[in-house]
Formats: structure tokens, sequence, C-alpha cells
């Protein structure tokens, strides 16, 4: 088995199929994916408070203490040269597999201006619905467009004690409704404008903007700024092997199932329209038991919930025999 992705869904499926017995593999550039964005996480069950990379290395740990084992490399394709193997290629080598699961996220959009990379987790976020809470009582601003960036204004009116919608146009670019719920005492709309700098040493301080249409400069105080400018897929290795909708994400049924028989997908990679780390966890586990039953079936083995591996952890990491090539 082989799992492209070391986030919510990529290492819940590694657990999911370790536990069941199967030899896993992980393949990621990283571990934790969109959760290292912020410093506490407040929504995951069972964690009042903790920080992504905490929660994320408790996943990597629990993965691991069922056998599976990580490779840090870059996915680049993915051919299905026989029936019943696929292999994954990398950067920097191949591997083979009975079954794929696919959970590498996606990766918001940058805004590309000094101070992001530097303060992000740090006051730049691009999660409203993560990391608002952080901010009850605050002044923040949201940068973006569309209906995301509204949604974010609306949730934060609700939290922080002033809010900036910065954006580029005239006039926001969203339904009537949305619109009209964003215009709240707390909430001060910045049209025509564009970031230039996100101040701060150690927190977000401030934003410096321009005015697109008369050149002037301006300096927003705030303690956060939250970006919508939507997200990266990067999905065009897999075009002509499983289904892509139009925003490039990959189609799944009920099951995790993509279009291509044995390969499987979770998270926020997937068309599904809720990205919260939760929800990734739990389409992992459904995708990594999907690909237990798969590969249970094409090994002529029915698959049950009775006749599962009980698999204990393992004492010490063992390596499994995945490269073909290097």
């Amino acid at each position: 088995m082989i799992v492209v992705g070391g986030a919510s869904a990529g290492l819940t499926a590694a657990l999911y199929t370790s536990r069941q017995g199967l030899n896993t593999l992980v393949i990621t550039k990283d571990i934790g994916g969109q959760a290292l964005l912020t410093d506490e996480i407040q929504n995951y069950p069972g964690f009042i408070s903790i920080s992504g990379f905490e929660l994320m290395n408790r996943f990597k740990e629990h993965a691991e203490a069922y056998g599976a084992t990580f490779v840090y490399d870059e996915v680049v394709a993915l051919d299905a040269p026989e029936d019943s193997c696929f292999v994954v290629k990398t950067r920097n080598a191949e591997y083979t597999a009975t079954a794929v699961i696919l959970a590498f996220g996606k990766t918001p959009r940058d805004l590309g201006v000094p101070g992001e990379q530097e303060l992000k987790g740090r006051g730049v976020s691009y999660c409203a619905v993560c990391d608002g809470p952080l901010f009850k009582g605050k002044t923040v601003a949201v940068v973006g467009v569309g209906e995301p960036a509204l949604d974010a204004v609306n949730l934060l009116s609700g939290l922080a004690k002033k809010v900036y919608y910065v954006f580029r146009t005239a006039a926001p670019i969203a339904d009537e409704e949305s619109i009209a719920n964003a215009k709240r005492e707390n909430v001060e709309f910045v049209p025509n404008s564009v970031v230039n700098r996100i101040v701060g040493e150690k927190t977000v301080k401030a934003l410096e903007l321009s005015n697109v249409r008369d050149g002037s400069h301006s300096t927003l105080s705030v303690d956060g700024v939250f970006i919508e400018m939507g997200y990266v897929t990067k999905t065009e290795f897999l075009r002509g092997v499983v289904e892509l909708n139009s925003k490039g994400e990959i189609i799944v049924d009920k099951m995790a199932q993509t279009s291509r028989e044995g390969v499987f997908a979770a998270g926020d990679v997937t068309d599904t329209p809720y990205k919260q780390a939760v929800i990734s966890a739990g389409m992992g586990a459904v995708a990594a038991l999907s690909a237990y039953n798969y590969v249970q079936r094409i090994r002529g083995r029915h698959a049950s919930a009775q006749d599962w591996k009980k698999v204990k952890p393992k004492t010490q990491k063992q390596s499994a025999p995945f490269v073909i090539t290097e």
C-alpha cells in the first residue's frame, strides 16, 4: 500500500492500513500540511487546545507504531503498467504497490508579499474557521476575493473587535446576500487595495497597502491577516489517471474510490466541500478500509470486519521493500 500525503488524511489512512497488516509506505514532502500553519488548533475532537505540529506528529507516531514507513519526496507520476500493480514515481525513485491512496491535500495560494512566509502561523492564516477563535477581541484583516473571503469576514466579525476586508476591485465580488451580511458595525471595506507588505517581527503588527486607482499608500494596524486567495491543486500529473473536476480536485464516491480501480483518495485534494482536519482524518479512514477490501478481493480473499488482522504496535520501526529503482 502506498499513501501519498503526510497530513490528517494520509496519516490516518496509513494508520488504518498498517493496523490491518498491509505493508504501508507514506510518501510526502513534509508532515502536517496546512495544520502546520497554525500554532493552536481548538476544534479537533479530544483536544481543547493543541498545536498543529504536535497533533500531526501524534498522527505520525501512531501510524509508525503499527509499521508505516516514510519517504520524504514529491510524487510526479502515477502509472498502472499492468493489472493489480501501480507504479508511483517521485523525483528520486519509483515505488510499486497493489493499491494507492492519494491524500496530499491542497495548498493555499500565497499573496506573495514580503513578510508572509516569515509570519505564517504567527498572525498570517489561511483558515478563518481554524484560527478565527484565536483572534477573539482583536483586530484582523481579510485579504481575498469572492465568497470564501466574505465567508471569512462574516465568521470573524462575530469574534474579532474589528475586521478590515481588503480587496482589489471597486466592490466585493459575491452575491448580494453575502455582501449585505458582511456590512456590520465592526467590518470596514477597503476597496481598490492590495497588500504590499505584512509587517511584524514575532507576530503580525500591520499591513502596508497600495490603492490601485490613485497610487496612494496606507497602513492598517492589525493583529492578524487571513488570506483567502483560493487554493492550488497540484493534480496535473493525475490527468488521464483519475477523473478530476473543473477545480482539479479528485472526484470520489462515498467509499473514497476514484474513477480508477485500486486508487483511492481522501482529504482536501478531493471534491468534498468541507476542508477540515477532522473531516480529512475521517476520509482517510474510509479510504484505508476501502483499499483494504480492494486488496483482499484481488487476492481472492473476502474481507470483513471479522477477519481483519488485529495487529499490535511494533516496538521497532521496520523498513518496507518498496523501492524498485533508484
